[in-house]
């Protein structure tokens, strides 16, 4: 499509499965970066997906490890894609066609590209929300491989993770049940533009937040949690119209509970500002 905003809106009404998440990410990108050449981008994620598929071929699909390193040597080796620690918060590296430019990014944005390589190669994968640092994680016989793309696809085992989730969350932390829980494709899009949306509210930048949101929506409308933060950005804007529509979406998808009750007392407060 030629506009990105109705690709997003189409992406929204397809089940998770059949998701580009390659193409997907590429249509965000076009909306943050309008100038850059998104179809030398998406001419990009050709090459990759052939030279996966070309790899694949070679290895034994069985051998998960075999797997691993394969799209290592297609994703970090010939086109040389690594993690940005030095300008690691640079909102570029959150944009798929500034990360294909670079080839640096965040964990997530080059997960996206390692997703896209399995894809291609015909190996199930799945993005690991896993806490301040994503992951992906491919099944195979016996169990499933979890990588580390934000250097270079490396292979974690148990001790690893526990080592990660301690330096996120303090040296009390252990591993629980639910932290390798696999993402939706949608999920990790969300996850990948969420970067963008905190990062402009950083830099105080509410309208690029809102923004950001609304074309998160785009491709997920029945997020509940997206509603409720379009609200509240919409209310900081003083945009109270914009607030109440967003908090009837909300309260469509989420009738009862203690969140439908704040809902309902933050609706009440914006009537009362518009009389």
């Amino acid at each position: 499509m030629s506009d990105p905003r109705e690709a997003l809106e189409a992406i929204g009404r397809l089940p998770d499965t059949e998701i580009d998440i390659g193409d997907a990410a590429l249509q965000f990108a076009r909306i943050d970066a309008p100038e850059a050449d998104w179809e030398a981008a998406r001419a990009h994620l050709s090459d990759i997906a052939r030279s996966a598929t070309a790899m694949a071929a070679t290895i034994d699909e069985d051998n998960l490890a075999e797997r691993a390193i394969g799209l290592s040597g297609v994703v970090g080796g010939r086109f040389g894609y690594r993690g940005d620690a030095r300008t690691y918060d640079d909102l570029a590296n959150a944009n798929l066609i500034r990360v294909i430019e670079r080839r640096r990014g965040l964990p997530v944005a080059l997960g996206v590209l390692w997703l896209h390589a399995a894809q291609a190669a015909g190996w199930a994968a799945h993005g690991v929300d896993f806490p301040a640092h994503f992951l992906i994680a491919m099944p195979g016989p016996g169990g499933q491989s979890v990588l580390d793309v934000f250097h270079g696809g490396t292979p974690l085992t148990s001790k690893d993770l526990r080592a990660l989730l301690k330096r996120v969350e303090g040296p009390d932390a252990e591993l629980r049940p639910g932290l390798l829980r696999p993402m939706s494709a949608r999920r990790v899009l969300l996850r990948l533009q969420n970067n963008i949306l905190t990062r402009r509210l950083s830099a105080n930048d509410v309208e690029g937040a809102l923004a950001c949101g609304e074309d998160m929506l785009r491709i997920a409308p029945d997020h509940a949690s997206l509603w409720q933060q379009a609200a509240m950005l919409n209310q900081k804007l003083d945009r109270i119209g914009a607030a109440l529509r967003c908090l009837d979406r909300f309260l469509a998808l989420v009738p009862e509970g203690e969140a439908a009750r704040e809902a309902r007392a933050a609706a009440s407060g914006l009537r009362g500002r518009l009389n």
